[in-house]
């Protein structure tokens, strides 16, 4: 249902691989994990195996010496398929890339490795109850014991997707500038059972094996070397990681919206009511062929944004992977939207998979960052019109 036109030979490669092992599992398996309470265990395993969880991260370490571009497809194949994995967007992408491009040589060697073969998850801790899109407002405060030379983590985060699974979370908090007193943002390294650092769970109208939690930083002392890169460094070493979930999340969205239309397809070739298939039909059929127009639209932005990403621009990346987060979002809430009225009453029985779709995508329009923020950064940044805010 789809064709390429930008990818290389080994890309197209690896999309077939990956697709094949998706079709291997598909979503009668990820219905069943969600349906049992368990999580993608098998599936994470064997794309470890094969290498492609860790395709975006440095060979050295362990990783397949791609970039974003190669993960993105990855993760939108198994989407396709059915059975997206979801701390792909976390793990290797957000703190896998945030590690390895400003991360000490130990931080590297210690984590890299695991992220890149599977044996170690990493979650990601930016959102907070009063910060959700201005990261500038974020409270969660980081500051040195004199006396220790530790760091002393105090604050809160909200909507923080499988800390229950990973090993670390991957703090955002802010520290106190020497020089101007301002607050600056900073990265810190979090084990799971550290003392102070706690969890819960909280309770999602949404079918996924990744549970996301509420966490609570209680006085939560690390050592120095768990602060990630340069201190003084600050938004740009945050926005390393969020340029490549906006990428992962297009990538995610793109993955439902392929499964939706293909399931919708399917359905119309051979449904028939009158004479013919229903798919014969233009209301029928038009409605379907808008949506693959919009996902593959959506989809050469999405490449765009990583071929700039793994070129190293990060600010034309800022910009590309923010419309590509933009558009895959809006296609597939129209393409889940349209599957399901394709198939009528089918489209909300268990049987076909795609009811419970519908709040899925929902959650590319809105996580990691709302469609509204992301209209205020193109009106802002690419168009040069005044801030409302």
């Amino acid at each position: 249902m789809s064709t390429p036109v930008i990818e290389t030979e080994e890309h197209r490669a690896l999309r077939a691989s990956v697709a094949a092992l998706g079709k291997r599992y598909g979503r009668e398996y990820f219905a069943r994990v969600v349906a049992e309470g368990r999580h993608t265990d098998d599936l994470w395993a064997e794309a470890a195996k094969l290498g492609y969880l860790g395709v975006n991260l440095p060979e050295e370490y362990g990783g397949g010496g791609g970039g974003i571009a190669e993960l993105s497809l990855v993760l939108e194949e198994l989407g396709a398929a059915g059975c997206p994995l979801l701390m792909l967007v976390v793990s290797p992408a957000i703190c896998g890339t945030v590690i390895a491009r400003f991360g000490t040589e130990e931080q590297k060697r210690a984590w890299l490795p695991g992220l890149a073969d599977g044996s170690r998850k990493m979650a990601f801790g930016i959102t907070e109850p009063d910060a959700g899109s201005n990261s500038h407002r974020i409270t969660t405060t980081a500051r040195r014991d004199p006396a220790t030379g530790e760091w002393v983590l105090n604050g809160r985060k909200v909507f923080i997707s499988g800390v229950d699974i990973a090993e670390a979370t991957l703090i955002v908090g802010r520290t106190e500038d020497a020089r101007t007193g301002n607050l600056k943002a900073c990265l810190f390294i979090v084990p799971r059972d550290t003392p102070g650092f706690g969890r819960r769970q909280i309770a999602m109208e949404l079918g996924a094996p990744e549970k996301q939690f509420e966490l609570t930083l209680d006085d939560v002392r690390l050592p120095a070397d768990a602060l990630v890169g340069d201190e003084d460094a600050g938004l740009l070493q945050l926005f390393a990681g969020l340029n490549p979930e906006r990428i992962m999340t297009a990538a995610f969205a793109l993955g439902m919206a392929r499964y939706a239309v293909g399931r919708a397809v399917d359905y119309a070739r051979t449904r028939q009511v009158w004479k013919e298939p229903i798919g014969a039909h233009q209301a029928v059929a038009h409605p379907l062929a808008q949506a693959h127009i919009e996902i593959e639209l959506a989809r050469l932005m999405m490449q765009k944004a990583a071929h700039l990403y793994d070129a190293g621009d990060d600010t034309g990346a800022g910009e590309a992977a923010n419309m590509a987060k933009y558009a895959a979002g809006e296609a597939a809430v129209k393409a889940v939207d349209q599957a399901v009225h394709t198939l009528g009453g089918n489209g909300l029985t268990r049987e076909y998979g795609l009811a419970g779709l519908i709040t899925a995508a929902r959650v590319a329009r809105i996580a990691p960052v709302s469609r509204e923020m992301i209209l205020n950064y193109v009106s802002h940044q690419s168009l040069g019109l005044p801030k409302s805010y």
